[in-house]
């Protein structure tokens, strides 16, 4: 009850967050760190309560806002919505935006209250566990979560083989930069904007919003497309049963959620990207995954939002950031004259539960709001695309810009666009690209790191239990995807 009562000075700085945060994310180019980044300082004379409030809060709106852009405009406002737009958008398509946005409301809500009850109970035992993770146990995870390169591609063996180019081509593009273990550059061609690789957001708005703005610009809608866009089913909020159907996919999306962002470095790219291979393997109709299926929607949003409650788990408990979010609440945190880890517990309890209860309460405002704008957000999806093109390109070259605050990133983003194009024109598909572009710097630093300790030997990776359960589990889901492939090559439909 005390709890209750003294959340209740902290709402409006909890409304204002998750408010702001959506914007942010749903802005293509603008990301959460990036106005977590800038809010920090402007903190300074706040009380730590009402300040660390506001920093949580702008983190679950940002993830959460991700969704709108992807859902109505193919866009990835985050790089954790790159998974949902693979669904999200056919869906709106096809004329139900409003059920695509309620699907993914709902989802966001029920994986961030999951992972918020989980770290109201578990955050100091789950964390203590997580920190004894090594090396190789992190690059044997990551080393599976690629495995669904695979499951994200075409069915039949012409798809296989396309969504592996473009998950070789994605890593072929992680390689510029630093070396994770000699510290030597490679592959950046005597340019110094490469000394750090390629930003990951040039290479998604390229690659999403650039093409698809290009396209938008030289193609006038059907007539078949106005009239669906006329009759828009904008029903957002879904029926009881129909949720009841989704039970089960939700509370497994949420839990691999809420697990991976708990290990320190990962992240909420590897968490959407395993929960929605897990939910394809284990769907039904997982021919329709990509085309429109809600249960890779609900499973990549329930995913990328418990990842936010999963990550503060080893940041409130043990000072460990789970991403670069995390690293800048850690500073906020000792700006503040608070030290994360076992004595805030002790010194600071308080802080800990309002901090505990303002994400909770910032996923009960984030739902609230995202119903009462989503019918009006849903008419973006009538506007003609040719008009709002032009408009989308100059958000994605101040986006881009805005960054590094410099022009490299803008011809990144023009390059990706092109290869976007190509990519359409051949019909290969982008999500592996990025999964192999986002997963390769993990891994190869995960791998170095762990030989570095060994002194050259892979041996621990395979006495590992962790590590080697998710070898054997990669290989099995692996083994079962080619198993699928070769059905679908061999049944009628295919001949």
């Amino acid at each position: 009850m005390n709890l209750i009562l003294d959340l209740f000075p902290l709402l409006p700085w909890i409304i204002l967050g998750v408010a702001a945060g959506m914007i942010v994310g749903a802005v293509p180019g603008l990301t959460g760190a990036m106005v977590i980044a800038l809010v920090v300082p402007l903190t300074y004379a706040m009380e730590e309560t009402s300040a660390l409030a506001l920093l949580v809060s702008l983190y679950t709106g940002s993830v959460s806002g991700g969704l709108i852009s992807a859902t109505l405009l193919k866009i990835p406002g985050t790089p954790a919505a790159m998974i949902t737009i693979l669904d999200a958008h056919p869906i709106t398509e096809s004329g139900r935006p409003g059920r695509a946005l309620g699907l993914g409301i709902g989802a966001s809500f029920v994986g961030g209250t999951l992972s918020g009850i989980a770290l109201f109970f578990l955050a100091k035992p789950i964390a203590e566990w997580s920190i004894l993770l090594g090396k190789f146990d992190l690059f044997a995870l990551t080393a599976m979560a690629m495995v669904f390169i695979i499951s994200v591609a075409e069915p039949g063996r012409t798809g296989l083989g396309k969504g592996l180019i473009s998950g070789a081509l994605g890593c072929l593009a992680a390689l510029p930069g630093m070396h994770p273990a000699t510290g030597e550059l490679r592959y950046t061609f005597g340019f110094a904007e490469l000394n750090d690789g390629l930003s990951l957001l040039p290479v998604l708005i390229g690659l999403f919003a650039l093409s698809q703005s290009f396209l938008d610009l030289v193609t006038r809608p059907s007539s078949n497309d106005v009239s669906m866009a006329s009759k828009l089913q904008d029903r957002i909020l879904l029926p009881l049963r129909e949720w009841l159907g989704q039970g089960f996919n939700l509370v497994r999306s949420s839990f691999i959620g809420t697990f991976i962002g708990i290990l320190p470095g990962i992240g909420a790219n590897i968490g959407s990207t395993i929960a929605y291979g897990v939910s394809r393997h284990f769907s039904r109709n997982p021919e329709v995954f990509g085309k429109g299926s809600e249960e890779g929607l609900v499973a990549s949003e329930s995913a990328n939002n418990a990842t936010v409650g999963g990550a503060l788990i080893p940041l409130v408990s043990l000072g460990i950031p789970g991403s670069v979010v995390d690293a800048i609440l850690l500073g906020a945190f000792i700006m503040h004259g608070l030290q994360p880890g076992p004595l805030l517990f002790q010194n600071h309890p308080e802080t800990v539960e309002s901090l505990i209860g303002a994400y909770l309460v910032s996923n009960v405002v984030m739902v609230i709001l995202m119903l009462a704008m989503a019918r009006w957000i849903a008419k973006l999806a009538r506007i003609d695309k040719v008009r709002l093109a032009p408009c989308i390109l100059v958000c994605c070259v101040v986006g881009a810009f805005c960054i590094g605050n410099r022009m490299f990133d803008v011809w990144v983003m023009v390059g990706f666009g092109l290869l976007g194009l190509l990519f359409q024109r051949w019909k290969i598909p982008p999500a592996p690209f990025v999964i192999g572009f986002v997963l390769t710097p993990v891994a190869e630093e995960n791998l170095s790191g762990g030989l570095m300790q060994s002194g050259g030997s892979y041996r621990p990776l395979f006495q590992s239990p962790f590590s080697l359960a998710c070898l054997v589990l990669g290989s099995i889901l692996l083994l079962l995807s080619l198993r699928k492939t070769g059905q679908n090559e061999n049944s009628p439909d295919a001949a």
